[in-house]
């Protein structure tokens, strides 16, 4: 599966995955799965997977591509039962293959199945590799994933504690950023790492609950916001109604690029509106970097409530002067020589007869490498724009990130090795600026106490093992693959549906080529 990459734009940041969970008996929970992964696309589009349990066996369905690539009636229809794990992914850990998809299957050894979903990043995964080699856990399948790992792992517990006890054994030693949706043939579980670095959400049905990644999932399946699951905290939903355990104190470091970038506008976090946010750092952003234009304008869609913050907060009209195209995201088809070199245009185009002759605002959410705010601002004076001043609503990213967005190596970080000047000289803007972490924090309406803002200043709030034992290749890195309970099949043809054979984690016997 090849993502569009040109040497004019660069990848945006992204975050691992999201994931969404269901016990709902009566109710349609594949479908309701289906809807909630669509409302979570943005978190992830490499892969989408579903597993679903009727109390007896638990069934999975998962391959590479977009929610609505992967289903269809026909699955759906095909996935009964009152549990449901969801999971669309975008791989941070291991490769962006098929046998990394999620949700993972493990069989127990009690003879019960385990399937889970998993939001973030590990820091310890060569610890849990080793822990699970020497429990006899780790089995070669093709999946190099910490996902993997902490399936094969729990699965392994479960057979002497339960699954509710193998977790508060086993989540005390997991460090790093992770939200976990998991689920055996008949209990809902849902773990957040101690730190709370990603989001996951509670959300109660008429007729049972939902966990999620963000509340916007939630109000996209009817179910009403309870409350965050908290960091640290275990919870269990089946028959006899919702438990909730602690496997650790909580020491909130919320991420603040969720704010900024990966959580949807419509989402609220820590009880802050995300939309909210984003034009308040615009509000902030004008104030720190005002400039003489015309015309504000964002780049869609991820820079738009902060455009018209900074238009708020400046007293310069905003204008849609960008036209997105929101299909070129995921694709099957490499563009040609020729349309590589078009470059941004895969993506923006501009409205030549809003820009022509106006001195633009442009606000975007980040700079990485500057490639795509570089060829933008090349674009936008050839359409005619007089000046073009670039505001960015984050801080400098100056420093990769372990706990889940998949941003680029240090070095090809731009802001780590140029300062203001050099950045806009090489993005060619009239003018540039940045919005401080301070204001940043302000608008979130959190204490900087409970904030990740490593990839801004460096500050890690969990401690990293060295270079070498951590990234996205590390289980590759060392040789093997992590554990998995059914040997990959070799063959890339689609097979039949699975038959209800009790206890069978279908993730292996359905796919697609």
């Amino acid at each position: 599966m090849n993502r569009v990459r040109t040497d004019e734009v660069e990848p945006e940041p992204r975050e691992e995955c999201g994931v969404f969970g269901v016990w709902a008996p009566g109710e349609d929970v594949a479908k309701l799965t289906y809807y909630g992964l669509y409302a979570l696309q943005h978190r992830g589009q490499e892969a989408a997977g579903i597993s679903v349990s009727n109390g007896k066996q638990i069934v999975v369905f998962k391959d590479l591509g977009l929610v609505s690539q992967v289903f269809d009636e026909q699955v759906l229809s095909s996935l009964q039962g009152h549990v449901a794990v969801g999971h669309c992914r975008y791989s941070t850990t291991g490769s962006g293959t098929w046998e990394n998809a999620q949700p993972v299957f493990h069989q127990t050894k009690a003879d019960t199945g385990l399937s889970l979903g998993h939001n973030g990043n590990l820091v310890n995964t060569h610890e849990l590799h080793e822990r699970a080699q020497r429990l006899g856990v780790v089995e070669r399948g093709g999946a190099t994933t910490d996902s993997h790992l902490l399936c094969g792992l729990l699965a392994h517990a479960a057979a002497d504690r339960g699954l509710e006890g193998a977790a508060l054994e086993l989540l005390p030693d997991v460090r790093g950023a992770f939200c976990l949706v998991f689920a055996d043939e008949n209990t809902l579980y849902a773990a957040r790492d101690p730190h709370g670095v990603r989001p996951l959400v509670l959300g109660r049905l008429e007729r049972g609950w939902v966990v999620a990644s963000e509340t916007a999932a939630l109000d996209i399946v009817g179910a009403s916001f309870v409350r965050e699951v908290e960091p640290g905290e275990l919870i269990a939903i089946d028959a006899g109604g919702l438990r909730s355990s602690r496997f650790a104190n909580p020491e909130p470091k919320g991420c603040v690029f969720e704010y900024v970038y990966l959580a949807r506008p419509d989402t609220v976090i820590s009880g802050r509106s995300v939309h909210a946010t984003r034009v308040e750092i615009g509000r902030r952003l004008a104030k720190e970097h005002p400039a003489d234009a015309d015309l504000v304008i964002p780049v869609p869609e991820s820079g738009t409530p902060a455009a018209i913050g900074y238009a708020q907060g400046s007293g310069i009209p905003y204008g849609s002067g960008l036209v997105k195209n929101n299909y070129v995201g995921r694709t099957f088809i490499q563009p040609s020589q020729t349309i590589r070199q078009l470059g941004i245009r895969l993506k923006l185009n501009p409205l030549r007869e809003v820009i022509r002759g106006k001195r633009l605002v442009v606000v975007d959410d980040s700079i990485v490498r500057g490639n795509t705010q570089r060829a933008l601002v090349r674009m936008l004076r050839e359409a005619g724009a007089v000046e073009v001043h670039v505001r960015i609503a984050s801080p400098p990213v100056r420093w990769p990130c372990f706990y889940g967005i998949d941003f680029a190596e240090r070095a090809e970080l731009v802001a780590n090795g140029a300062d203001l000047d050099g950045i806009r000289r090489l993005i060619g803007a009239d003018s540039l600026g940045y919005v401080s972490l301070d204001s940043l924090v302000a608008a979130s309406e959190q204490p900087a106490s409970r904030l990740c803002a490593a990839c801004f200043d460096g500050e890690y709030p969990i401690p990293l093992p060295d270079e070498e034992l951590i990234g996205k290749h590390v289980l590759e890195n060392l040789g093997e693959s992590g554990p998995e309970a059914i040997p990959t099949e070799s063959s890339d043809k689609p097979s039949p549906l699975p038959s209800a054979t009790p206890g069978y984690g279908a993730e292996d016997a359905v796919r697609r080529p």
